[in-house]
């Protein structure tokens, strides 16, 4: 991995993974923590909408699929706010119609010659020195905005309904929650894509669950093993020639099965010894 880092390109790919993996970890402990992951699941598959959007009236990738993930997920929020768990229709429907949009402006784009596979499966060692400048800028936004209402993001995500008798603005931070995740797609689309981001956005907050006695630990150690998980699928897709983003979900998931495998060796371990602790306190007959 050291040798690779005297290309440009690889210590790209370096500094916009760790971008991703930080706020992914931050961010996707809201998700998890809120049930919000379908909901990310479409905020991000909308947004292939944005990226025909970009190449049919010639903009910036990055502008135009920030403006119309941002767009999809305020009509999400509006329209699930009071009823989240019917959401799963409008969703379903939203998802599809971005996908669907997005195929059909790329099809009327004059001279089309995109690499759907990039933005679907992402590209990570295609990503410019200008697209981390930006990628840097949401990345400071996203941490500010989490800083300054963390306490309130927090009483949302614990006990809503309490949170409002106590005077929290929870419609506004419900809107301002998933304003945050669609920044944080389109933050991802270069390093895993479309299709694979809500497994970075889920995975690391999962395992971190487990192990994190506060959310803030929580979001912590999230974000480290988002780092991890995406430079290690970085290197892996570097040493065997493999899809970047593919490679980078792979590990997060082997991680993810490992630890429920572990979690499952314990229990029947301690169970074990239960058993044999009841058993030894049973005088013989």
């Amino acid at each position: 991995m050291l040798e690779a880092l005297q290309f440009e390109f690889m210590r790209n790919a370096v500094m916009a993974g760790t971008l991703a993996g930080v706020v992914c970890g931050m961010i996707g402990v809201f998700v998890v923590v809120n049930r919000i992951v379908f909901l990310s699941g479409g905020i991000a598959h909308a947004a292939y909408g944005g990226v025909g959007l970009a190449f049919c009236f010639q903009w910036p990738v990055m502008a135009g699929t920030l403006g119309f993930s941002l767009l999809t997920a305020m009509v999400m929020a509006a329209v699930t706010l009071e009823s989240r768990h019917r959401a799963d229709t409008v969703v379903g429907v939203m998802w599809a119609l971005g996908m669907a949009l997005g195929v059909v402006l790329l099809d009327l784009t004059p001279g089309y010659n995109v690499d759907l596979m990039s933005y679907l499966f992402g590209s990570i060692l295609a990503v410019p020195s200008s697209d981390l400048w930006i990628m840097a800028g949401l990345s400071l936004v996203i941490l500010a905005v989490v800083a300054f209402f963390y306490n309130g993001f927090v009483a949302m995500s614990y006990d809503e309904e309490f949170a409002r008798v106590r005077g929290v603005p929870v419609a506004f931070l419900y809107f301002l929650l998933l304003g945050l995740v669609a920044l944080s797609v389109v933050m991802i689309i270069r390093v895993v894509g479309l299709i694979l981001v809500i497994a970075l956005l889920t995975i690391p907050p999962y395992i971190a669950e487990r192990y994190a006695p506060s959310l803030a630990r929580m979001m912590i150690l999230s974000a480290l093993l988002s780092t991890a998980f995406t430079l290690t699928g970085l290197w892996l897709s570097y040493r065997y020639d493999l899809t970047s983003g593919a490679t980078i979900i792979l590990v997060g998931g082997a991680a993810f099965f490992l630890v429920l495998l572990a979690e499952r060796l314990r229990d029947f371990l301690r169970l074990r010894r239960l058993r044999g602790a009841q058993a030894k306190s049973i005088p013989a007959p």
